[in-house]
């Protein structure tokens, strides 16, 4: 048996082997073998597979980007009203907020207000006054973006109420008392107040 199957085993842990050996059954100690070298293969460092309490792959660094944009809170001063755009999030709710979008090359923060007000809202506008500047962190595929808004209170000249824009699942004239709890985010409603105290010194 030195030349035969028994020989393929002289590399294992004797005691085993023989066990196996002495029970006959060839396709249990084969098997074994298999798992055996399959274990010592996979624990061996650097030639055998990763070590234990490491990740498989270095978490991937995000580079970052700065974006600025710009919108606001268009008022029509003879009804007291505010056009608001409603857009719809992952999980398909409708969330009220201030128009707004990214400033193009060669314009100013005030310059990109009206466009996308118009853009958004139909409404065309002209800056009375800057409202504040928002700004936060969001991730977007490999982006780790720092995005700061610029807003302004404008005054509605002219248009029509509409939400041809794809982004805008709705456009809303919505009564100024009614703007804070329309609107979806936090930040957002700060700048209403600040809105309120602007039209109520222009009145």
């Amino acid at each position: 048996m030195e030349n035969g199957t028994a020989h393929q085993f002289r590399h294992c842990p004797q005691t085993l082997v023989d066990d196996r050996w002495r029970a006959g059954d060839v396709q249990q100690a084969t098997g074994w073998l298999h798992r055996y070298h399959r274990r010592m293969s996979t624990s061996r460092g650097r030639s055998g597979g990763r070590r234990a309490g490491r990740p498989v792959e270095r978490r991937r660094r995000l580079r970052t980007v700065d974006e600025t944009s710009a919108g606001g809170l268009v008022v029509d001063h003879l009804r007291r009203r505010a056009a608001l755009i409603g857009r719809l999030d992952r999980r398909g709710r409708l969330l009220w907020s201030l128009p707004k979008g990214h400033i193009e090359v060669g314009e100013t923060a005030e310059q990109a207000a009206v466009r996308e007000v118009e853009e958004e809202t139909g409404i065309i506008g002209r800056v009375v006054a800057p409202l504040g500047t928002i700004d936060f962190w969001f991730v977007a595929e490999d982006r780790r973006v720092h995005k700061t808004v610029h807003h302004f209170l404008l005054r509605a000249l002219g248009g029509e109420l509409c939400d041809d824009d794809i982004e805008v699942a709705e456009v809303a004239w919505v009564p100024l008392g009614e703007l804070e709890s329309r609107l979806a985010y936090a930040d957002e409603r700060r700048l209403i107040r600040r809105a309120t105290e602007l039209l109520a010194d222009s009145a």
